[in-house]
């Protein structure tokens, strides 16, 4: 395809051809891997997928999946320089990231988080290529200054752990950029579940851990609470489904809304009680609850409270209605746990 071509495509409407060629980073991962597999169900095929491909627990997400290439990420940013113009790429999403909150050597977020991400924009700007990448709710630390997406409150946001910092640089740093792709959009992630997040171990969903713990023992755990104002199991966080997450990100790259930093969360918190509970009703199980202190190791950054403001993303033109937490955790459960199944 000429260079010309490539230009007409980028400054179209929508990007909706499914010949168009796509890039996916973090494609092994939870999210990555079902983007890859919602994309194929609406017909792109022509996916470019790179994740760091060493970890046999990974392989499975990506079975049954179609894409043109898969490249290790070490070595997709000379593989772009040098070779990915043979498949000019319309679309980056950029889910690839370091997202143990447990993990406070900075130099790891600063490298994986931080340049890497600064090196795939500088290349999408280049090359004039719309770009998605994945922010996180992390970014708003304990909550103090609120959920707003605004662009001038960015700034005075304190994470609490350095993935959540790391992911407050990168948007720092898009926002003082006066060269951009075309089009981009940071979507600051909530609390994502669902299917794929079988290799997370202690990373994965409350609601991946509660139904095992369900499996096993009957019984799930949930943190005590240390703060007075919320009593035990009332902690309060935006729990999306991923397939929720799938159509948004699709709707931008369908749809080219206004470029900035979004919310991606459904906009209503609720309860660990509620989340445990509804776990127990999609297992066919009765209620049964035990609280545990919280870990010393994550305490004292632990958040309590967490709920995306989403008038942002409305008014930019995503109007589909997000699942509920118990609709969303039925569908997890009794069609992906019950049969270790993958989406």
């Amino acid at each position: 395809m000429s260079t010309d071509a490539v230009q007409t495509l980028h400054s179209s409407n929508r990007i909706t051809d499914r010949k168009d060629v796509i890039l996916v980073t973090g494609a092994a991962g939870f999210i990555g891997s079902c983007l890859v597999k919602y994309l194929n169900e609406l017909g792109y095929e022509n996916l470019i997928i790179s994740d760091d491909f060493s970890r046999p627990d990974k392989w499975k997400n990506l079975e049954g999946k179609q894409y043109l290439q898969r490249i290790d990420r070490e070595h997709l940013l000379d593989w772009l320089a040098h070779e990915g113009w043979e498949h000019p790429i319309q679309f980056i999403f950029h889910i690839g990231a370091r997202t143990d909150t447990t993990e406070f050597n900075r130099q790891i977020f600063e490298r994986l988080n931080v340049q890497y991400s600064q090196q795939l924009w500088t290349y999408a700007t280049k090359r004039q290529i719309p770009f998605l990448y994945a922010s996180s709710a992390a970014t708003y630390g304990d909550g103090s200054k609120g959920y707003d997406d605004d662009h001038a409150h960015i700034p005075e946001l304190k994470p609490l752990n350095p993935y959540g910092w790391s992911k407050q640089q990168f948007d720092l740093w898009v926002l003082s950029q006066s060269i951009t792709p075309p089009y981009w959009y940071g979507l600051k992630f909530f609390n994502v579940y669902g299917p794929n997040e079988y290799h997370k171990g202690r990373m994965a969903s409350v609601i991946w851990h509660a139904y095992r713990q369900i499996q096993e023992t009957g019984i799930v755990r949930l943190f005590q609470s240390h703060r007075p104002e919320y009593r035990d199991g009332e902690q309060l966080r935006d729990f999306i489904y991923v397939k929720d997450i799938l159509k948004i990100c699709v709707w931008c790259m369908q749809h080219l809304p206004p470029s900035g930093i979004y919310n991606a969360g459904t906009g209503q918190a609720r309860t660990f009680y509620d989340l445990a509970k509804a776990t127990f009703e999609a297992a066919g199980k009765p209620v049964q609850i035990q609280y545990i202190p919280i870990p010393e190791d994550i305490r004292n950054t632990y958040q309590y409270f967490t709920q995306a403001r989403i008038e942002k993303l409305r008014r930019a033109g995503f109007q589909d209605e997000f699942y509920s937490l118990e609709n969303g955790i039925t569908d997890y459960v009794q069609q992906y746990l019950v049969n270790h199944q993958y989406y």
